[in-house]
């Protein structure tokens, strides 16, 4: 756990943190061709979306048996964990992302830690996953993930390949909702007075979850 002189240090202002956020992943790579950088955000899904949720959102996640959280746990220890993968890097300074990329058949996985707000540790931030319609392949600097760390899982409950109406069960009504895709969104005042943004990004495909996209910001 960061002491509040380390946190106060390297987070920012909260919903302009998310945004900013955000915005780093429609930026092009300087080196597209050796790296395979998370897939861009798509800006619409934040367009006039209240933060309905009361309940907090993507605090923690498992890779199988490895378990971890947002905005504490390290790139790092998750690349040892899994054996597997190489740190990737673009950007410079608040306008910097990390990242580490997993595929395993037809899933894509990024595990990401975005400039400030993941700060000089590289704390995981955000996580995308995806299941494509036909094993595609990747580029080489994607790692094999293991098939003992699937599922992966946010928050003890979320997966690909639950339903809609499964999804809807377990987390109660999103904030906003389209034919393909929904969001959550959340914000909170967490006891040590600072205030919490997270969201939730999930898109289907025949009525089953095909990407999962999850992070949380932290801001004084």
């Amino acid at each position: 756990m960061r002491s509040i002189s380390n946190v106060s240090q390297y987070r920012v202002d909260g919903r302009k943190s998310l945004f900013l956020l955000l915005l780093l992943f429609a930026i092009p790579s300087d080196d597209c061709s050796a790296q395979t950088p998370p897939p861009p955000i798509n800006e619409r899904a934040f367009e006039r979306v209240p933060p309905t949720v009361v309940t907090r959102l993507a605090t923690r996640f498992s890779l199988g048996s490895f378990a971890g959280r947002f905005e504490e746990t390290r790139l790092d220890a998750v690349r040892e964990a899994l054996g597997e993968g190489t740190i990737q890097h673009r950007g410079d300074a608040g306008d910097s992302i990390y990242w580490l990329c997993y595929r395993r058949a037809q899933h894509r996985l990024w595990v990401v830690s975005g400039g400030e707000i993941g700060g000089p540790d590289h704390l995981v931030t955000e996580i995308v996953e995806e299941l494509t319609e036909k094993d595609a392949g990747a580029s080489t600097d994607c790692g094999i993930i293991p098939e003992k760390f699937s599922p992966v899982i946010f928050d003890g409950k979320l997966h690909l390949g639950m339903s809609r109406q499964e999804v809807i069960t377990a987390l109660g009504p999103p904030s906003k909702s389209e034919a393909a895709q929904i969001v959550y969104s959340h914000e909170g005042k967490l006891a040590d007075g600072f205030d919490e943004t997270a969201w939730l990004i999930l898109r289907f495909r025949e009525n089953k979850l095909v990407s999962m996209r999850g992070g949380k910001t932290t801001t004084n």
